[in-house]
């Protein structure tokens, strides 16, 4: 069955802060005809300051995608970008007050939430999805991590990630997405993670000023003194915080044992869309990341034209 294009049945708002820069920011993603794709518009800047989600428009990947073309600049697109692509989104012009898309609860859930409790959140258009379909395999690599994401020609799309970040606490995880999984209920709702080790450091080099105990999943890879959890929780501007037995802190409970690798299955979703559109291709992953993502929607983009 050909499925068609799709757009929202009513321009939906989410106000908060940005995860790195702190800055609050408010977007609405506006109903687009067919064919538009993805936009965002930095209402700040003007009406015409429009930009497209398209791998040529990635200007930085550190730690997470940011698209930028002139003087306009859109941060941390990849949780809306995952959304829309997980819940066969083809149009949206994406308003947005401030430089960064806020970071909400840590994962697309609020995105989720919004367009699936109401009739009228997604519906459909009068012209058939066109999806990328390539002619063969794209593979992107980085042989010094070993990090790769390959894509190859499907006929039913799907995704399979796995991580290794050489931590007890996670250890290897695997995450998979094809059309039988719920994204809403299997994906979309898992949140974003940090190893306490880096958070200090990453306040300390203006990263993360939006970040606070309900929107992140974080590992404590090394043990900790109650000086260090203290110092954390006064960054975090909460009570004392603790250490779970598992050896995650104790801000929140996970979604499921593998919320880490099922956060980067949606960050690789957002950043592929990045290519242009839907893929009909079978993804494979490992120690995937904005950088490599982007690069490998690049190369797709590229492969098609």
């Amino acid at each position: 069955m050909q499925l068609k294009q799709q757009t929202v049945g009513k321009s939906y708002s989410f106000e908060g802060k940005g995860l790195h820069t702190g800055k609050v920011s408010r977007i609405t993603v506006n109903p687009a005809p067919v064919d538009y794709g993805i936009r965002f518009r930095r209402t700040d800047i003007g009406e015409d300051a429009i930009i497209d989600a398209v791998a040529g428009n990635v200007s930085s990947t550190a730690r997470s995608t940011t698209i930028s073309k002139d003087d306009i600049s859109v941060m941390t697109i990849e949780h809306l970008m995952s959304a829309l692509t997980g819940m066969g989104v083809d149009n949206v012009l994406v308003d947005i007050d401030n430089v960064e898309v806020p970071i909400l609860d840590g994962s697309a859930k609020p995105y989720i939430d919004a367009m699936w409790q109401d009739g009228k959140g997604i519906v459909e258009q009068d012209a058939p999805r066109k999806y990328l379909e390539l002619a063969s395999s794209v593979e992107i690599k980085n042989e010094e991590t070993g990090a790769y994401v390959r894509i190859e020609p499907a006929d039913v799309p799907s995704f399979d990630l796995t991580i290794d970040f050489n931590s007890k606490v996670l250890g290897v995880q695997s995450a998979h997405w094809d059309p039988s999984v719920t994204y809403a209920e299997e994906i979309g709702i898992c949140r974003t993670f940090v190893f306490f080790h880096e958070i200090e450091y990453l306040f300390n080099n203006n990263l993360i000023k939006g970040g606070d105990v309900d929107n992140a999943v974080v590992i404590v890879e090394h043990p900790v003194s109650q000086e260090q959890l203290g110092r954390m929780a006064s960054l975090f501007n909460v009570p004392m915080l603790g250490v779970r037995p598992d050896g995650y802190l104790d801000n929140i409970t996970l979604r499921f044992p593998n919320e880490c690798a099922r956060h980067k299955l949606l960050d690789l979703m957002g950043d592929l869309r990045l290519a242009g559109g839907f893929l009909k291709a079978r993804v494979t992953a490992y120690k995937a990341g904005h950088t490599i993502n982007t690069r490998a929607a690049a190369a797709v983009s590229k492969s098609l034209k």
